[in-house]
């Protein structure tokens, strides 16, 4: 079923495929035991040639790529079940392979939301079989540059009236910045007060220094910003994080270079979460 999904869609496919080589380590930061699985036979292809594409630089980068990924799923793993301890819902947008409905213990009262293209979806349903969610969990097959994605969510009982967690993991650099912002919006548009919205935001040394794959895929990164900050407080989010990979992996007991710059860390992204107005 991989040949149904878009360039995009495929770019699921290499994280889950970063995610199991992360799941062999035994210092490993998350337990995802079905990434082998949803990754396929393509995936490790895809990331051989992604890894097979980079300059000297981006080469010598290579371990923080795995590690990026690995702080970046253990750090949105941490906020969202932190703050499953008093909210009821949890929105995933553009989820893409993501299996922590499947993987994560999650309270009682937690209804956790996917939101991805049909083919992902499908894909992914697909490969995951009866694995059973961990959550009440709902599946929706939307596009988010439709209008009508948000209809559907709350046709599958999201409640815009009660407080609620939103995912944006891999998604705002592949959007054109107008679209970036439109998205967010309509998110706090979506979203009850104290509701809190995380996400990974590139810096612009990032886009402008992108892996060449991601363009002859035909997915570039396209939107980054180093004012991770005043984006989220632009929509009505107050931000109470923003930090990058190499601040928060010493936590975590991986170690990495320390310093807020995309540069200074070798990690061209922001960690961000923020609190709804």
């Amino acid at each position: 079923m991989t040949e149904q999904m878009d360039a995009v869609g495929r770019t699921a496919l290499i994280t889950a495929a970063m995610r199991a080589v992360e799941y062999r380590r035994a210092d490993r930061l998350h337990n995802d035991q079905y990434a082998e699985l949803l990754s396929g036979e393509l995936g490790p292809a895809l990331l051989e040639e992604l890894t097979g594409d980079m300059t000297g630089v981006q080469k010598q980068r290579l371990l923080s790529v795995f590690d990026l990924n690995a702080v970046r799923t253990r750090f949105f793993d941490d906020c969202l079940l932190r703050e499953a301890r008093t909210v009821t819902q949890i929105v995933s947008l553009a989820s893409g392979l993501d299996t922590r409905p499947y993987r994560l213990d999650w309270p009682g009262h937690v209804r956790y939301f996917e939101v991805d293209r049909p083919a992902v979806m499908a894909y992914k349903a697909d490969r995951l079989g009866e694995v059973p969610a961990r959550a009440e969990h709902r599946m929706i097959a939307a596009d988010l540059t439709d209008e009508d994605w948000a209809e559907q969510l709350i046709a599958a009982d999201y409640d815009p009236g009660l407080p609620s967690v939103w995912l944006m993991e891999g998604l705002l650099y592949y959007l054109p910045e107008p679209d970036a912002h439109w998205l967010v919006s309509r998110v706090r548009a979506l979203s009850a007060p104290g509701s809190v919205l995380t996400a990974d935001i590139a810096s612009a040394a990032a886009v402008a220094g992108q892996i060449g794959a991601f363009t002859r895929w035909g997915c570039p990164w396209v939107f980054g910003t180093d004012e991770p900050e005043a984006f989220l407080d632009g929509h009505g989010f107050t931000p109470d994080e923003a930090v990058v990979p190499g601040q928060r992996s010493t936590a975590y007991g991986r170690s990495a270079p320390a310093g807020r710059g995309a540069a200074a860390s070798g990690r061209p992204v922001y960690l961000v979460r923020g609190k709804r107005r």
